[in-house]
């Protein structure tokens, strides 16, 4: 099990479209991934699950992946995170 905690920084936080990329980069990878808000974990490559956290900017959230592709599951969704979806 790979974890790391990101901070939001796009204003909106995980809305409609980021949320939407966040889970595209997510399904790319085979491990089991989620994304957990303080106590709360939820099924990151499910779009319900994602938006039920309610991830607005300046929130921080742990991403966790288990499984062969891990680390790099865990890199890639952290990176795109920091890049404020590039909005």
């Amino acid at each position: 099990m790979y974890i790391k905690d990101v901070t939001v920084e796009n204003k909106v936080g995980l809305h409609a479209r980021p949320a939407t990329f966040f889970i595209q980069k997510a399904n790319e990878f085979k491990s089991s991934i989620w994304v957990e808000k303080e106590e709360r974990r939820v099924n990151a490559k499910s779009l319900l699950g994602v938006h039920s956290l309610g991830i607005v900017g300046g929130t921080t959230s742990k991403v966790i992946a288990d499984g062969a592709d891990e680390e790099a599951a865990v890199d890639a969704l952290v990176s795109l995170v920091e890049s404020g979806f590039e909005e």
